[in-house]
């Protein structure tokens, strides 16, 4: 089963790696190991002809949808349409929902969940000053 591993933490920060998509059996949360206080983000995999085999609802939380490569279908109150690489599907809480990959190859998404109605507008900072990049070092495997 895949993880969240490398986990790197600074004080406004937390990095980790969730390694490579086909490794994935499933989902993978990874909102607690890297401390989200805002949100959950899951990591998602559907193997050819999987489904989610129940409807389900939140409380507070709306979900979106960014799938990333494969085919397949969801469904909203009843409502089905086709999901492939770059569809974004937003769901509100209340929204009755489930998914299935009725395709030949993997289906992958990012799924973000949030609490609804608590987004506060443009929140953006712009900060003036250098940025300091350390210099460019090929990966070992890339050098000559």
């Amino acid at each position: 089963m895949a993880e969240i591993s490398n986990v790197r933490q600074g004080k406004n920060y937390s990095v980790g790696e969730a390694g490579p998509l086909e490794a994935l059996d499933g989902k993978l949360f990874v909102g607690q190991t890297l401390g989200f206080t805002g949100m959950e983000v899951s990591l998602n995999r559907f193997a050819p002809g999987q489904v989610v085999p129940f409807l389900h609802q939140h409380r507070r939380h709306e979900e979106m949808y960014v799938f990333i490569k494969g085919h397949g279908q969801f469904q909203v109150d009843g409502e089905t349409f086709d999901v492939k690489p770059g569809t974004i599907v937003r769901v509100s809480p209340e929204g009755n929902r489930a998914w299935r990959n009725n395709s030949q190859d993997d289906l992958y998404c990012l799924v973000v969940q949030a609490n609804v109605d608590s987004l506060t507008g443009q929140d953006g900072i712009r900060n003036d000053g250098p940025i300091a990049w350390p210099e460019y070092r090929r990966p070992f495997s890339q050098q000559p």
